[in-house]
């Protein structure tokens, strides 16, 4: 008890909220601008912390994963340009329902899902945090490669209208996530000789390309051609507050998705991407209306915001009690606990028991932050909309050129985006899945990997991956969700057939 009252008067404090606020609307701000994200904007910030009380120093960092992976979303469905990649799965129904008239509630739903999902893994990190670590050490190479399929499932709900065009991108990601240098052997693959391809294709600059600057390209031939013009989202879109009969209508997917996002986080090196691909892929599995996925729906907004801020306190579970990051901004948030002269792990929390309630608290405050400051924020956002297209555009490709050569500082980088954006606007314009492309080159290489190091530890045989009760539960998991929107296609097609007759 004397802990939490320690806690209460460290986040409290006049100077900690302070802070806080500051350091979630940085975070959400960093996480809708393409290329920056939540790693970005910790490092940007961590300087700052060196001077802070080293708890109030690591909250404030916390609070700007928080805020950041929620800030995705507002660029994903504004501009459906994902601010992280965790929000690639947010633009299928985001952008879609913002076209519809209806981005002030798209970006109610995402806010508030984010909130709940990072309040569920802070109550999940307090109460069963050890647990969960037990839980995370016992995934290997065979449930790494479980989880990936899990994730690529989501591929068959992704094309729901055409599956054979959907596999096919899917199949393409996959191929390009193999390119550079063998993570196991070290044999080049793929690089023609080209010192730039060594270290592979990054994901971020493809996002950016297919997505956002493909769709500047589909609006110009659009307006050139002298068709009618397409839609945009509204100019004035608001934020609206969801109420909360409307989370309890839709509380099986807030819950469900914040438990896949706090399993997932845990894990070391998955990630809100992967949480937020299998969240959204068991939605689809689980509705009763699995074909009006990808065109505006709830559940397709609620199911990876609430995984992906999920991930954000599961993440820190591994890291706190083992002092083993379970995430890439984990990893530099743990980097913060040496600079401060703090070691994660067991002797921590019970030499410093208020550290773990302080963060518990922290994400509480910068969830229910996040809510008021997702309003405005979105707002200001917004006022982009209000530029003419050509200004609009024009914005648009300054952002992604940003976005793209900030990761490494590399001209090559851009040079991968406008590739890419020509490949997106093919894809949409013969209807393939750009959607499954993405998801192929994020997951391939986790994949592979995996599935060869499970491999090697077997000496050749298959075996090991059904013979883990955690690895055979997620791949028949996967095969269901995988096959089901099919099998069920197959029948609608079937007795439409007979109708027809």
């Amino acid at each position: 008890m004397e802990a939490i009252i320690q806690s209460l008067s460290i986040v409290f404090g006049p100077m900690s909220l302070i802070l806080i606020v500051i350091a979630t609307a940085f975070g959400m701000i960093c996480g809708a601008l393409p290329g920056l994200g939540p790693s970005m904007a910790i490092i940007l910030l961590l300087p700052f912390t060196y001077e802070m009380d080293p708890i109030v120093g690591i909250i404030v960092l916390v609070a700007v994963n928080v805020g950041a992976q929620a800030g995705g979303s507002i660029s994903a469905i504004l501009l459906r340009v994902p601010g992280t990649s965790s929000a690639i799965a947010t633009t299928f129904d985001g952008y879609p329902m913002a076209l519809q008239g209806k981005a002030g509630r798209a970006l109610g739903l995402a806010m508030t899902a984010s909130a709940f999902g990072s309040i569920f893994s802070a109550l999940a990190m307090l109460v069963c945090a050890p647990l969960l670590a037990k839980v995370a050490l016992r995934f290997q190479s065979a449930e790494y490669f479980a989880l990936s399929l899990l994730g690529l499932s989501c591929i068959s709900s992704l094309g729901s209208k055409n599956q054979v065009k959907a596999l096919l991108s899917a199949c393409l990601g996959l191929l390009l996530s193999t390119v550079g240098l063998d993570a196991i052997n070290g044999v080049e693959r793929f690089t023609f000789g080209q010192s730039f391809l060594y270290s592979g294709i990054d994901y971020i600059p493809v996002m950016i390309g297919a997505y956002a600057i493909a769709e500047v390209y589909v609006n110009i031939s659009e307006k050139c051609s002298g068709k009618p013009e397409v839609s945009h989202v509204e100019k004035n879109a608001s934020f609206e507050f969801i109420k909360i009969k409307d989370v309890i209508k839709n509380w099986w997917v807030y819950l469900k998705s914040s438990i896949i996002g706090t399993v997932v986080g845990i894990i070391p090196a998955a990630g809100g991407s992967i949480a937020a691909f299998i969240a959204y892929s068991e939605a689809v599995r689980s509705s009763k209306t699995p074909e009006k996925f990808g065109t505006g729906i709830e559940e397709g907004i609620i199911a990876p915001e609430a995984s992906n801020n999920g991930a954000v306190g599961g993440s820190m579970v591994p890291t706190l009690t083992l002092g083993i990051p379970g995430s890439p901004t984990a990893a530099i948030i743990m980097a913060a606990f040496m600079l401060h002269g703090l070691t994660p792990g067991p002797l921590l929390l019970s030499q410093q028991p208020e550290m773990l309630y302080s963060i518990f608290i922290g994400i509480i405050v910068s969830s229910l932050l996040m809510l008021v400051l997702g309003k405005y924020i979105s707002i200001e956002f917004s006022k982009i909309l209000k530029l003419p297209y050509p200004l609009l555009a024009v914005l648009i490709m300054v952002l992604g050129v940003v976005g793209a050569y900030s990761l490494r500082n590399s001209f090559t980088d851009v040079l991968i985006l406008f590739a890419f954006s020509f490949v997106g606007y093919f894809f949409n314009k013969f209807k393939y899945s750009t959607s499954a492309f993405v998801l192929g080159l994020i997951l391939g290489e986790i994949a592979e990997n995996s599935m060869r190091k499970q491999l090697i530890v077997n000496d050749g045989s298959w075996m090991g991956f059904i013979t883990r009760p955690i690895s055979l539960v997620v791949i028949i998991i996967s095969l269901m969700a995988f096959f089901g929107p099919m099998i069920k296609q197959h029948k609608e097609n079937k007795s439409n057939k007979i109708i027809a007759e």
